[in-house]
Parts: structure tokens; sequence; C-alpha cells
């Protein structure tokens, strides 16, 4: 069985709800949906774009956590609460990833965790050795 590299949230609710940040199997690397919350706060309320760049700044940084990087994403998931704002949420993904160009999925939910979450993405990516 090949080793699991864990990235932690800190969050107190991650053993409790039992999940990690990141994962890595081989070369296999999921992201957990991610959030724009810092601290236990929600940041750039009602601002989905800001929302979108920071979310991506998270999952950038536990993917290098687990020796991957934004260029080996395969797949982004991304879980809206108002599918019109998804230009501007479009636009931030796609500055991250414009030239990555990973298979991408956007649908509208009725909520997130916190009323003030306008967006979470979770990613796969696929480091190549």
């Amino acid at each position: 069985m090949e080793q699991r590299m864990r990235v932690s949230t800190g969050s107190p609710w991650e053993p409790v709800v039992g999940y990690c940040r990141a994962i890595r199997v081989g070369s296999l690397v999921e992201v957990a949906g991610t959030t724009s919350m810092k601290d236990g706060k929600v940041v750039f309320k009602g601002d989905p774009y800001n929302q979108t760049r920071y979310i991506l700044e998270i999952i950038d940084q536990a993917l290098q956590e687990v020796g991957a990087a934004m260029e080996d994403v395969i797949r982004t998931r991304m879980y809206v609460t108002n599918i019109t704002q998804w230009e501007e949420i479009g636009r931030a993904h796609g500055e991250w990833f414009k030239d990555i160009r990973p298979v991408a999925t956007m649908v509208e939910v009725k909520a997130l965790i916190d009323p003030e979450l306008l967006i979470e993405i979770e990613v796969q990516a696929v480091v190549h050795e």
C-alpha cells in the first residue's frame, strides 16, 4: 500500500469530521472542498472574484505541501451559491488556469457551510515524476 501524504487544515473540525485539506497517494493528489475562510471567518464577503482567488491561493499552497503544483491540476469542481456570478468566478479561475486548462465543473448549490461563502472549490491533480 502506498503511503499517504496529508496536509492539515488546522481546523478543530478536521478530527471530528475526519478530513484533511489535501492528500497524495502515489501520483494522485486530491484537495478537499476549500472556501474563503481565515481564522474561522469569511474573507472577501460579497466578492465572488476575490473569494475564488483566495481559495486558489490556499489550494496552491496545499498542493506545494505534497510536492505538487497548480500545473499538475487536471480537474476543478466549483460549487457556487449564485450561478449568475459565474463570470467573476470564471475570470478568477481563468487567471490561474488559462495555460493549464484542466477540466472544470461549476454548479449552483443551495448553500455552503456559512451563508457568506459564495464558492467552494476542490481539485484533483496528477504529479508526473
